[in-house]
């Protein structure tokens, strides 16, 4: 009688940790984004190469979280700036498994050895602990990473491969624009640099440029798919 009272307590949580209740309404006034992936362009860099910019993801509340730095993780903050894109995701394209018999995606085992979570903000709170101690790299283990690590972790879409060019091209193919500002302040010092670049040097300008955006497309590409152990997610 306890054995089964027992199996029937645990199940009733089980149903309880699985419940997706309705989020609110995304605020970009008061910066809140639930279940959203959110964009920003990074000083310096989005300005020779606008593609490139900050990520974080945010809990079941609307709250951003980034790695933005060596052991630091942003909290109910971006560290760049007001977010200018971003893209909510979908719970039911997650997988919550309770247990491994619980799991609702195609990986199974292998999703619970990389590590799994029970709910959405879990799975987030987990990540925030594997990169506490992360040496921030640009190149290597940069915002991206973190966020590719909660995907994985949601197996999102049932994919436990997500990494930084995947998240790159998510956000940028499928992400919204917050307003008609956001597009101005993204492209305007790129657009600027581009100009001054003409005017004092020439065209070689662009194609110095155009060859710096290649080679850094080059080396994000070569080292996700060939060098994976220089990466950390």
């Amino acid at each position: 009688m306890e054995g089964a009272s027992h199996i029937e307590h645990m199940s009733s949580i089980s149903g309880l940790l699985h419940e997706l209740w309705p989020l609110d309404e995304i605020d970009p006034n008061k910066a809140k984004f639930p279940c959203c992936l959110v964009w920003a362009p990074l000083p310096i860099v989005s300005w020779l190469a606008p593609f490139i910019g900050h990520v974080g993801i945010c809990r079941e509340d609307g709250t951003i979280l980034d790695f933005a730095g060596s052991g630091f993780l942003n909290v109910d903050g971006f560290a760049f700036g007001p977010v200018a894109r971003r893209l909510q995701l979908d719970r039911n394209q997650c997988c919550f498994p309770p247990n491994l018999a619980g799991h609702t995606c195609k990986h199974g085992y292998t999703h619970t050895k990389y590590g799994t979570a029970v709910t959405w903000d879990d799975a987030l709170h987990s990540s925030m602990r594997h990169f506490e101690h992360k040496t921030y790299n640009l190149f290597t283990c940069n915002s991206h990473s973190f966020v590719a690590n909660c995907l994985n972790r949601l197996c999102y879409h049932e994919s436990i491969e997500w990494n930084m060019i995947t998240v790159a091209a998510l956000i940028l193919f499928r992400g919204r624009w917050i307003d008609w500002k956001s597009v101005i302040r993204s492209f305007f010092p790129f657009t600027v640099v581009i100009c001054l670049g003409i005017v004092l040097v020439g065209w070689p300008f662009l194609i110095g440029l155009f060859s710096f955006s290649v080679l850094l497309m080059g080396w994000f590409l070569m080292s996700t798919y060939c060098l994976k152990n220089l990466l950390e997610f």
